[in-house]
This record gives C-alpha cells, structure tokens and sequence, in this order.
C-alpha cells in the first residue's frame, strides 16, 4: 500500500483481530447508511478499491462519487478507474505477457531508460496448464506419457518462464502439471481478502482467460481481460471501465435430485443469453443460493462469459467460510477474512431479504425447475433438454447450415461407415459419439459431478456394460486433489475400466488439446460426410475447436459424459431406448445406474477432506523433476535466440519514437475479410493443431520441423512469425468474399483466392490499408490477445461491426486498432456492401469517446458509425498506437 490521499484518509479505519492491529478502508461510511446498503455487493468491492487506490491521478475523488452514487450513475455510462489487487495468467496468454515485458525492457533501453523499471507492481499468479495434450488415453500411465510429451513439445517455453519468473518480481508460477488455471485460483491461490503490510482489502483481480470469472463464486471480484490490458493492470495501470449496471439473478428451491449444477448454469447461460447482459455484472441472490455448494456456485460463475455478463458474482458466506476450512486454509487467515468482510457490509446472509441490495433489473430462477441438459452443437447457450436430445440432433442433421444445422441432404442422413480398430467390426453413423471427455475448468473443481460420474461408471460396470474402444475417452481433472477424492471413494478403477483414465492435469479437449482421434474412425467419418459427435464436461463447443472431425460437440456434466460415451451415439432418448446390454442379456437404461443425488453427497463427505488439500498443495511449486531441472537464463533482458520457432522479440515496439505522433488516416482501405455473426477468438485466432497445409505449417517447415513437431498455435503464441500465419486460418471460417468454408479470402484487385496471410501480405507490398467488415457479436469467445495482435501484424487498421464482445473490442484498442459500429439496427446488408469496395474512414483530429463518424466507400456510399472508444483513456491508448507503447511513454 501506497501513502494515504486525502480522499481516502476520512474513511481510514483499524481492527485488531487475534492481537494484530489492521487498518483498513470502512467502505461504510462513504456514504449513508440506506444508500451503503442498496448497493450490490459486487460494486461495494469496486467501491473500496476506488477509495484505498485514489491517488489524485489514475483515481480521483470523483470516482469514489460515482461509484457511491452506483444507483443513479450506472445509468448514466458513467466511466471509473479501477485497480485489482492481482493478475492470474495462463502459460497460452502468459507466454506473450512475460515476450513483451521483456520487448519492452528491450524498448525502454533503446529509448535510454531503466529496463529494470519494467516489472510487475501487483502480485502477479501464473498457472501452467494449456499445453498438455491428449496424444496418449485408455492407459494407466497415459497421465506420466503426455507431461512427457508436454515438456518434449515445450521445453522452450517452459524455459522462458522460468526465466520470467526469475526475472521480474511479484511472479509466482505454477508448473506444469499441477492443474486448470481456475481450479488452482480457487483452491489455492485466491486470498478472498489480503492482509499486505498491515492492511486489510478485498481480494480482486483480473485473467487473461475468460473463465477467470469462477472465482466470483467464491466471492472473489475478477474477469477476464486481454493479455495486453492484463499487461497495463501489471505495470500499476488502472482499468478504464464504463460503471456497470448489475442484473439481481434471485434463486428459490433447491436441485432436482436427477439434476447437477452444470444442469443449472447450462439453463441460466440460455436465460441470461436471451435477457441480454453484455457489459453488466450479475449478481446471485435469494435463499436458493444457501443450498448451493462453492463448486456449484463456481460452476455457474465459470460460464460468465457464455451467457454475456462481465462477471457472475456470489458474496461471502458461510459456506465460503466452510469451503476455506475444507481446501485447508490457514485457520488465522479465515478468521481474518470472516471478521474484515463483516466489518465492512460484504458478508452475506442469503436467507436475510434485508440484505438484498437494489438492482438494476432482476431475474428469477426455481432451482426446482431444472433437467438434465446439455448445450450445442456449436454453441455453449443452445441449451437442449436430455429428454429432447434425440429430436433435436435429428432436425440439426437436415437444417440449413448455420448455428443449429448442418445441411445434410436427406439421401444422406442413411449415411453408415464400417470399419475395424483393435480387431474389432464397429459402424458409425451420423450422431455417433467419437470423443468422451471429462475435461475443463467448469466441471472438474465440483466434487458432487465428479464423484458422480464415477459413481455411474461403477454402476454400469457393475451391469455389465462398457465403452467402445474407438471412442476416445478422457479424464482430465482441474487439479491433484480431485485424483486423491475418486481414488479415496473407490470409483476412479471404475472410470478406467470404462477408459476414462487420468490423461494429465490441465486445459485440454475443452481448449482444442484433445489429440488424434484413431486413424480409421477419422478415415470413416471423412468417407461418409458423417456428423460426428462429441460429449465434453466443457464450457467451449464452437465450430472447429474441439476436434476437426467432430462436427456436432456438446457441453455437458460429467455424469451426462459418461451416459453418451456408453451410448456411443446421441440419438438416444434415455427414457425409451436402453443404454446397452449386461451380462444377463437384458437391457440396461439409464435410469437403472444412475446415482442419487443423496448418496453422491453422502460420497463427497466421506471422501473430500481437508488433508487432501493440505498435501497436493504444498509441494505445487515444486514440479516435478523435468521442471526443475530446467537451467533458466539470469539474465535482466532475455537473450532472445533467433533460430527459436517458440520464443522471438515481437515488432510492436520497433521504431517506436519517443514522443507521440499524429495517427495515421485510414484511407481507400480494402476490406480483408467480409464476415457474417458470431465470429469468435478461435476463428481468428486459432489455439488448436497446426493443420499441414496453412501458412504456419510452410513457415515451421520451412524452420526444418516435421508435422509432428509442430505442436499447437496456443504453444507458439511467443512466436509472431507463426501467430500471424496463423490468423484466421480456422478451418471454420465463413467469409463471404469466397462464399464456403475455408481460412482463404480474395485479393480484390486480381480475384485470385488465398490463404487470409498470403493475401495481407500482397496488401503489404502495395501499401493497401486493410479493414474487417462483420455482423453481430464480433470478437466473442476466449479473451484471447492475438485475436487483436494478428490482425495488427496483417495490416488491419480498423473494424466495423455490428457489435463486439467486451474483451475483443479491448483488445483491438490496446493494438491501435479502431473498433467502428454500426448504428442500431444497421449493418452491412442494409448499407448493400458486397465487401468489395474501398474504405476511408473519417476519423477527425479532434476525436472524442462514442463519437459518431462517417466511413465512405469509393461507391459513395457514406455509412454513419459509431467509434467503440468508450473512455478517455482507451482514446489515449490509441493515439499511442496501443496501451504499451502508451506505457512505455509514460515510464521514459
């Protein structure tokens, strides 16, 4: 903590607790007593953070003012300054935060300051778990071949972290193998409040994974960022945010008893996705809330960023209390959090109606109500009842291409391939299930599915039934402590007997790491055109990122992952059709294997304790001997090797002057691509396997790899060569330009069709400026960083959209490119651009946040729009050519 402002000094406060004298901020007394407490909790935490960090400069008074004033200014876009109290990295994003912090160290010399200067301010927690693949399964040692593999594909990597950690302070590392980024965030690395040099205050932060939101159900504040607004965060910068206005979601009753959590938020995604909660908080209140556990209320907060919100937030309880107590906190520390929070009106009492806080508009759910479910096929908020999963799938075969359909021609819906694997006969038909996947961040923290998956597989090998071998099974989970549980509760020998064996410890099939499926299954899906399917525990199922091969793939609970893979098809209606055959030859359905919610508790209190915790987590940052064994650089610059195809200095501080300069008119632009709604990170930015043919792959090649070395885009994102190859080669791509499938557009001038990379290039050498034209939703998906870098490395200078998702259209300001809207119910069918034209855009000198500008076609067409810079500091961010050369301004 920094020396006390004036502003902030009025509200200075002490408690001793346990003998230790504390001072802390009484956020109670900023305001009167009614106004306090119609506040949500989640704009109270923001409200202490404005208040300790107000220094006169990045946070002035009047952003305590305005947050105090939440009910009246949350309806006004009101913008605030907001400082969280750390950063959570993944190694996938973690990798180009510490390659440009060490480019700016480079840069910060070579302009004559103190590379030293560059470092972290704030405590800074990177988790290495993105990188493991599904190369090996079905085996018992298939967890100990795949963190080979791991650190055979990237030693390079891990290095440079390494040496990040050593090089820059308050970075602490997890390394690999230790489990899922937000599983580790909420079991060990969230403080819930800090107690830092004598001073108590909330914890808070900020993650360069969308799903960095789980940890609100914790009670914890923190969302997802781009790495590159992560980056400022760690370098002392306030985040510019518009004050958001919170939606109250009021939950009554309690979990059908057939039902799970991932049931639940799979239905409030759809809910919240129809009610439209894009750039809001939401907030979980009511006397449903109690009976929720912290891994269901996690649960729910993960898929924050599928159902639109900034964050889903669950105050401190006691249930809080009581999860700190089981995942073995210090028990000094948990009396420290419990008496703080009460102090200062952020405990919370769900079953207390006079706590409940004014909203700005409230929904409501009956836990009660909830089914089974999953969501898909390419969607996590297309939600689709278990008992409606037969006819549903069978409407998406013959519907039009698009979100729900996949065009198959009824001559084709027949369609039937058969084929051997391990000397068996098999078939497979559209709907056949070809991956199984226990895997991600949203399911694997939850002891309750957990144990029930393995409390179902128990039951069914007990009938008798297995799973087919060509499927590809997998069990991934968030973190160590989840093997010791299922081992404890005697249900992880039935998970592998149905080849769900443990594969590694980390982000993967949910990412797109989920590995070769057997060659006949993928020679028989391709020879039949075949739908194929598959059933993930995961929160992500676009188009092209789970598999090449799985066309259709479904989020689900684990449980439900389990009943599909013994299906091997979801052209099932578990309430008619049997699930398979046991050994007396008579027909098993479902509901005769599958556990009471009764008994999977009882299960879980027997089996998750505290000294499970205990142990996995005090040896996290050790590694094992492969990561200790690395030798990392001591160096304060890194030197950077230039035959590396990992790790290489990024251009985006080369010939940087300086001082600041006029920006440059976008004039006669060509649009490189011409896109339609939905078009996510992963289109652009690809974090899944290098594909042969691509830009990418002729680069690597061309660096001496073979294909088999050439691992995933995610692990190359050190790389720009690669990175821009690699931008919008989806193999999923819709551009309208050439009117199919395909990571190809046209060079306008000559018609001729290429790779996306090829033609930017051509672009290049003509001195073409580039723009991107799209529809709805322009961005959504991972907050993935090079999703803006790449488009910057092609030359795209500007955006227009219809709309954006929040993070994206940061991320494109923090790279100095122009996020353009269209006005309301415009787009680029009614302007009738056919993507061919030429664009100049009319940014004046003078430019002002939410100003209306017009863009000119060489046509005449004049399309009036909005500019998406929201606050003043995102215009500054701009006129610097991106939020670090901004900061690399401000420190020399």
């Amino acid at each position: 903590m920094g020396p006390v402002s004036s502003s902030t000094e009025q509200f200075l406060s002490t408690l001793t607790i346990d003998g230790k004298k504390f001072k802390f901020i009484d956020i109670t007394k900023v305001t009167t007593p009614d106004q306090f407490e119609q506040l949500p909790f989640s704009i109270r935490v923001l409200l202490e953070s404005v208040v300790r960090n107000c220094d006169g400069f990045q946070i002035n008074a009047v952003d305590i003012e305005n947050v105090a004033q939440w009910k009246k200014t949350s309806q006004e876009g009101v913008e605030i300054r907001f400082k969280p109290a750390r950063v959570v990295l993944q190694d996938f994003t973690g990798v180009p935060a510490v390659v440009d912090f060490a480019a700016m160290r480079d840069a910060v010399k070579s302009l004559g300051g103190d590379p030293e200067k560059i470092n972290p301010v704030c405590p800074v927690d990177l988790v290495i778990d993105h990188s493991v693949q599904v190369d090996f399964n079905r085996s018992e040692d298939a967890v100990k071949k795949n963190l080979e593999k791991e650190f055979e594909r990237n030693n390079e990597r891990f290095l440079f972290l390494k040496w990040g950690a050593r090089a820059f302070r308050n970075m602490l590392i997890v390394p690999p193998g230790s489990g899922i980024v937000h599983q580790v965030n909420l079991e060990y690395l969230s403080r819930v409040v800090f107690d830092e040099n004598d001073w108590l205050f909330p914890d808070s932060l900020v993650g360069t994974d969308s799903h960095t939101t789980m940890i609100n159900g914790l009670g914890v504040l923190g969302w997802g960022v781009g790495g590159i607004e992560a980056e400022a965060v760690m370098l002392g910068q306030a985040i510019s945010m518009v004050l958001p206005k919170v939606v109250g979601y009021k939950l009554t009753g309690v979990i059908n008893p057939l039902a799970t959590s991932t049931d639940v938020v799979l239905t409030i995604t759809k809910n919240l996705r129809q009610m439209g909660v894009v750039g809001k908080f939401v907030e979980f209140f009511g006397p449903g809330v109690a009976s929720l556990s912290i891994a269901d209320r996690a649960t729910i907060s993960n898929m924050c960023p599928e159902y639109g919100a900034t964050v889903g937030f669950f105050p401190v309880d006691s249930q809080s209390l009581d999860y700190l107590t089981q995942t073995a906190r210090d028990k000094q520390k948990i009396e420290r959090v419990e008496t703080y929070l009460k102090a200062v009106g952020l405990f919370r009492d769900y079953s207390n109606e006079n706590q409940d806080p004014h909203f700005s508009e409230v929904a409501e759910l009956d836990l009660g109500s909830i089914v089974p479910s999953l969501s898909g096929p390419k969607r996590p908020h297309d939600r689709v009842a278990v008992v409606d999963m037969k006819n549903d799938f069978t409407q998406c075969l013959t519907s039009k291409v698009g979100f729900k359909g996949f065009g198959i021609p009824e001559e084709k819906l027949s369609s039937s391939v058969n084929f051997s694997y391990e000397g068996k006969e098999y078939n497979l038909q559209h709907g056949s299930v070809v991956i199984a996947a226990i895997t991600s961040c949203t399911n694997t923290s939850n002891p309750t599915v957990m144990l029930g998956a393995g409390m179902l597989a128990r039951n069914a090998v007990q009938a008798g039934l297995s799973v087919p071998s060509y499927i590809k099974t997998s069990l991934s989970p968030g973190s160590g402590v989840v093997t010791y549980y299922l081992k404890d509760s005697g249900v992880l020998s039935f998970l592998e007997k149905l080849g769900f064996d443990i594969v590694g410890y980390g982000c993967m099939t949910c990412i797109g790491n989920s590995g070769p499926l057997p060659e006949p299954v993928d020679k028989a899906i391709a020879d039949g055109d075949l739908v194929a399917c598959g059933v993930l525990s995961g929160n992500r199922n676009f188009e092209g990122r789970i598999h090449s091969s799985t066309r259709a793939n479904y989020l689900a609970s684990p449980m439900l992952v389990v009943a599909y893979a013994l299906a091997g098809t979801v052209l099932i209606d578990f309430e008619k059709d049997p699930i398979g055959t046991g050994t007396d030859g008579k027909s098993v359905y479902l509901r005769d294997i599958w556990p009471s919610r009764t008994d999977i508790q009882e299960t879980e209190k027997k089996s998750v304790l505290p000294n499970m915790f205990k142990e996995v987590y005090a040896k996290i940052q050790d590694g094992n001997e492969q990561w200790r064994s690395l030798e990392a650089p001591s160096s304060t610059l890194y030197p950077w090797n230039p035959d590396s195809t990992y790790v290489q200095s990024p251009p985006f501080f080369k010939g940087m002057a300086k001082e600041l300069q006029s920006f440059q008119k976008i004039e006669d632009a060509h649009a490189l691509l011409f896109l339609g709604d939905s078009v996510t990170t992963d289109h652009i930015s690809p974090a899944g396997s290098i594909s042969r043919s691509c830009p990418a792959a002729r680069y690597l090649v061309g660096r001496g790899l073979k294909p088999r070395n050439f691992n995933s885009y995610g692990s190359r994102r050190g790389n720009d060569a690669v990175m821009a190859r690699g931008t919008f080669a989806n193999i999923r791509l819709k551009n309208k330009l050439v009117g199919h499938e395909a990571p190809k557009t046209i060079h306008i001038p000559t018609g001729e069709e290429m790779d996306v990379f090829d033609v930017a290039m051509k672009y290049k050498d003509d001195g073409t400026q580039l723009i991107i034209v799209a529809g709805k939703d322009y961005g959504s998906g991972s907050s993935r960083d090079w999703a803006a870098k790449g488009p910057w490395m092609l030359g795209v200078r500007a955006v227009l959209a219809e709309s954006y998702e929040r993070i994206h259209r940061s991320n494109l300001i923090g790279m100095g490119i122009v996020p353009l809207q269209f006005q309301q119910g415009e787009n680029a069918d009614s302007y009738k651009l056919t993507g061919k034209e030429k664009f100049t855009v009319n940014l004046p000198d003078d430019i002002e946040p939410g100003m209306d500008i017009d863009v000119v076609t060489n046509c005449g067409k004049k399309i009036n729009c909005k500019v998406r810079f929201d606050t003043d500091v995102e215009l500054s961010y701009f006129k610097h050519g991106g939020i670090l050369n901004y900061m690399i301004r401000t420190m020399i």
